[in-house]
């Protein structure tokens, strides 16, 4: 297999990892809504950022590292469980501003400037920055890569080029489909009226804070 071949492999292979709706997909989806792209990107450039780390350790053979990580699996998913019912009930609980539109119908609004609101640098730097630790609170992604690896890379050629391609195949792969997801709900944000952005709040609340007992009952 060629470096390009493998490159593109590991990509569509890095989209299908990303692709399932799970918590962190919640999240991405939620945070877009709320925040705009920059916080959707933001959350999305985490993750994966978070995957290609785990990728990178299980591609260059850092066992102490990938060893360390996984006899301590169980309070990092408690860590994760904890925090994704924090997520999740303060979803619940948050109340987004409401303003009526010309039309006299409810749109949720940033009350300083009337407009949907966006998060600014620092902000989008929060969201990466915790999508980056919740990714990492998940050390089975690198028996994962391990794996993909192993299936991948051309059987007695395996080099540091080799596991560095297949790294960042998987890392643009998985930041093609955050990129797709939050260009897909950014193009909706403004047509969601304040009533359905708020069940969406509800669901995204339940879905997270569910996920995160899920994670907390793994732990005990």
């Amino acid at each position: 297999m060629s470096t390009i071949s493998l490159f593109f492999t590991a990509a569509g292979v890095g989209l299908a990892i990303a692709a399932p709706v799970g918590p962190m997909g919640m999240l991405c989806i939620r945070r877009t809504l709320t925040g705009g792209p920059r916080a959707g990107l933001a959350i999305g450039l985490g993750i994966a950022s978070g995957d290609a780390a785990y990728g990178l350790i299980a591609a260059l053979g850092l066992v102490g590292i990938s060893q360390f990580m996984l006899a301590y699996d169980r309070p990092l998913h408690l860590l994760a469980g904890l925090f994704l019912l924090y997520l999740g009930m303060r979803t619940l609980l948050q109340k987004s501003p409401v303003e009526p539109d010309a039309t006299g119908n409810a749109n949720v609004t940033d009350a300083a400037d009337g407009k949907l609101s966006q998060v600014g640098r620092a902000g989008a730097l929060r969201a990466y920055a915790s999508s980056l630790l919740l990714t990492l609170t998940n050390p089975q992604t690198v028996i994962m890569f391990a794996a993909l690896f192993t299936t991948l890379a051309p059987r007695g050629a395996f080099s540091s080029t080799i596991a560095l391609t297949t790294v960042g195949g998987v890392f643009c792969g998985s930041i093609a489909w955050w990129c797709f997801l939050v260009t897909v709900v950014s193009l909706a944000r403004h047509a969601i009226g304040a009533k359905l952005r708020v069940a969406i709040d509800r669901v995204v609340g339940v879905t997270l804070a569910a996920f995160g007992v899920v994670e907390i009952r793994r732990a005990l």
